[in-house]
């Protein structure tokens, strides 16, 4: 018992006062940054972004396909959330990610609609595939409320900084791109992703240091999936 105290407390930095997740951020900085600051991100922030490569990512359905089977994932979140102690916090937050998931499907329907694209005949590439057979392997009653939470939160943070970072003094960002950074770069998805990251180090607090691990080899999985999808977007998976 008092090594695994030790491990804890060298894992989460509760030494300093350090949350687990700031601890993370600053041991895996150069990997958070690849997926946040993705060349196909920076190219909508420079203005130089290749269009084809912007629709195959949003309107051609990729994120899309990629949303429907979040919305699963997060309930199955919100299912292990009912079975926690003092939740009720928890589950506010999670019930308004929930809700908000319905509006984003119907912005990517809207948008495709623009474009002319029919979405049911979209065909998922394998960076999606993988991708949604990596949340789906979360949902399972076995993996642990902290280690989904925290898959849950990383998804929704690189989205929300990688647009905010081309949002940010200095960018050109395409007109016709605008709304989508905004919509996902503003400052209120951002308080909600630091909402969500609360939860994370709260229940990570209460957490094994075996559950801490499997938490940060799922930040990191989140972080390499984000960076294939990025690829995905510019041709290179």
């Amino acid at each position: 018992m008092e090594k695994e105290e030790t491990a804890k407390m060298t894992v989460t930095g509760a030494t300093n006062n350090i949350p687990v997740t700031e601890t993370w951020m600053r041991k895996h900085r150069l990997l958070y940054d690849g997926a946040t600051r993705h060349p196909f991100i920076l190219s909508i922030r420079q203005g130089s972004v290749d269009f084809s490569s912007f629709k195959r990512w949003l309107v051609i359905g990729q994120d899309y396909i990629f949303v429907r089977s979040f919305v699963p994932f997060v309930a199955s979140v919100l299912v292990k959330s009912c079975k926690e102690p003092n939740n009720e916090s928890d589950m506010e937050v999670l019930l308004g990610g929930m809700a908000s998931l319905a509006d984003e499907i119907n912005w990517f329907k809207k948008e495709a609609s623009k474009y002319h694209v029919s979405l049911t005949s979209v065909v998922p590439q394998n960076a999606n595939v993988t991708y949604c057979r990596f949340l789906e392997s979360l949902t399972g009653q076995e993996i642990e409320y902290p280690v989904a939470m925290t898959a849950f939160w990383a998804i929704e943070s690189v989205y929300q900084q990688s647009f905010a970072h081309c949002l940010e003094e200095g960018g050109r960002v395409p007109q016709e791109l605008q709304e989508t950074c905004e919509r996902w770069g503003n400052e209120g998805f951002g308080a909600y992703c630091n909402s969500l990251r609360d939860i994370v180090d709260r229940s990570l607090q209460k957490a094994s240091a075996e559950v801490i691990s499997k938490a940060e080899v799922c930040f990191l999985s989140v972080v390499e999936h984000e960076v294939e999808f990025w690829n995905m977007s510019t041709g290179d998976a």
